[in-house]
């Protein structure tokens, strides 16, 4: 029988209203299962890990990454995959940064939640969790069926680092338009088998080490110097420069040269687009050309989410900014697509 392990952090499937109040307030994982008496029948058995402190996902941040990644490391070689209950707003960051932090990975870990409280009459909390789990043990041959980070909501499952919260009305909260989705629920369980990541060799790693010190310049017309300037003057080792269409940015000599010089200085610019999908083609346009020759990593297809956590991760395990651009450009999860 399949064992899963539970990790609890909060998220609005953990809560329930106030009465009196009507405000959302967290409740224990106990409250959680009896909303969900069907948790019964699966057949696995299930080990619950919930948080000291149920946490609002607004509040993570990568200390907490590492705890969990802690956590999945000291329980790895005893259950069968993770399912980890957390709120949608920063769900696709964490996924993201657990994806470069677990190395080699051969178990699922399926991040879930839900749009409305488990305790609500048309709540999508029920179906997505009890689907995670339905993922996290299904194996084939002895393997398992989907050894990655993933999200799964509203009866698709994402990969994690490919995914980004798109709605946040609808049950249908995440999308990855440069990635096809990894499986669907329906009647059955329909795998992408073409599409699902398989391990690579070598033993299971976790790194824990993180840097934060990223900072984020967002292209509009008309930014001025002053602007750009602070930005990238802050006092941090890499910078996610959001451009426009293919990673084109305004080649005005002020705007060039203050990337030459922060580039100069030893810091790391990756270049992402606005758009949310499509590549960065960097030396397509002319605009853009002069960004690749000044040595501006390209982002390629990677979300927001996935581009700040693996700066972060990155910055923590290399100090030479050559190698940090290298690695930016480098496809390490499948969080991009080398065009």
């Amino acid at each position: 029988m399949s064992q899963i392990l539970i990790i609890y952090t909060g998220g609005t499937i953990g809560m329930m209203s106030d009465p009196k109040t009507k405000v959302l307030r967290p409740i224990n994982f106990d409250q959680i299962m009896d909303n969900v008496p069907e948790l019964d029948r699966l057949n696995c058995k299930l080990k619950v890990h919930s948080f000291e402190e149920i946490i609002d996902s607004s509040n993570m941040n990568p200390v907490i990454w590492s705890e969990l990644a802690r956590l999945i490391k000291e329980n790895y070689d005893s259950v069968d995959g993770f399912v980890i209950l957390h709120g949608s707003d920063t769900m696709a960051f964490t996924a993201s940064a657990l994806s470069f932090m677990l190395e080699n990975l051969s178990k699922p870990i399926i991040f879930t939640g839900s749009q409305l409280p488990i305790s609500a009459i048309r709540t999508d909390a029920k179906e997505n969790l009890m689907t995670a789990i339905e993922i996290a043990k299904a194996k084939k041959h002895e393997r398992s069926r989907v050894p990655e980070v993933c999200i799964y909501f509203d009866y698709k499952l994402f990969r994690g680092n490919r995914s980004f919260k798109y709605n946040s009305s609808k049950f249908e909260a995440f999308r990855s338009p440069n990635y096809p989705i990894l499986a669907e629920s329906g009647v059955h369980l329909k795998f992408s088998v073409n599409d699902i990541r398989q391990p690579l060799d070598g033993p299971f790693k976790v790194h824990k080490d993180l840097v934060s010190d990223v900072a984020v310049l967002k292209l509009y017309p008309g930014i001025s110097q002053k602007v750009v300037e602070t930005i990238l003057g802050a006092d941090v080792r890499g910078i996610v420069m959001e451009t426009f269409g293919a990673g084109n940015t305004t080649t005005d000599k002020w705007f060039t040269d203050l990337l030459k010089n922060t580039i100069n200085s030893g810091k790391v610019i990756l270049d992402i687009s606005q758009c949310k999908v499509g590549t960065v083609e960097l030396g397509r346009y002319e605009t853009s050309k002069e960004l690749k020759d000044m040595g501006v990593a390209n982002g390629y297809d990677m979300t927001y989410e996935a581009a700040i956590t693996k700066m972060m991760f990155l910055l923590g395990q290399y100090e030479d900014p050559l190698i940090i651009k290298e690695m930016l450009e480098t496809d390490l999860r499948g969080e991009l697509t080398v065009s």
